[in-house]
């Protein structure tokens, strides 16, 4: 497998930049590339590019940097909130390597990305994970980014 795909999203400029850093954390799992030799590979490569692992010419390319790069440097800090908030029976490596990438990618974002509204960044990850499954994936993904948003925006939510 070389990598996700969501032929059926048709995403606006900071949906495509979300979109292509869940690729770019997926690519990461993976543990061949760096992240800078990732994100520049998306940057210069595979811009533009059709099909699996592309990203859309006019995507917000500094919100795609920010949130691989910063999810990648917080990596520990949003892999144990994440976890504390997955559920009794699972543990981190149970969940799906995609998953993993939404949820931490989305993570980053109510951690860290105060100028995107909780309701925001969750809704954009749910629909993410709704281009790449048809199962309960996308269910999962908005539960255990809800418990998240609780800890990391209650003041925001509590409004």
């Amino acid at each position: 497998m070389s990598g996700p795909t969501a032929a059926a999203v048709k995403p606006n400029r900071r949906q495509a930049a979300r979109l292509a850093a869940v690729q770019a954390l997926y690519q990461w799992q993976e543990g061949q590339h760096e992240p800078v030799e990732i994100i520049e590979q998306f940057l210069s490569v595979r811009t533009g590019e059709k099909g699996e692992g592309g990203m859309r010419r006019d995507a917000d390319k500094p919100l795609f940097r920010d949130v691989v790069a910063g999810t990648v440097s917080h990596r520990e800090a949003l892999e144990q909130a994440l976890s504390s908030h997955l559920g009794q029976d699972w543990t981190w490596t149970r969940v799906d390597r995609l998953v993993r990438a939404i949820l931490m990618a989305g993570a980053y974002e109510l951690f860290h990305r105060k100028d995107v509204p909780a309701r925001v960044a969750i809704n954009e990850y749910v629909e993410i994970a709704h281009a790449f499954y048809d199962q309960g994936e996308a269910t999962f993904v908005n539960l255990v980014l809800d418990r998240v948003a609780r800890q990391a925006r209650a003041a925001e939510l509590a409004s």
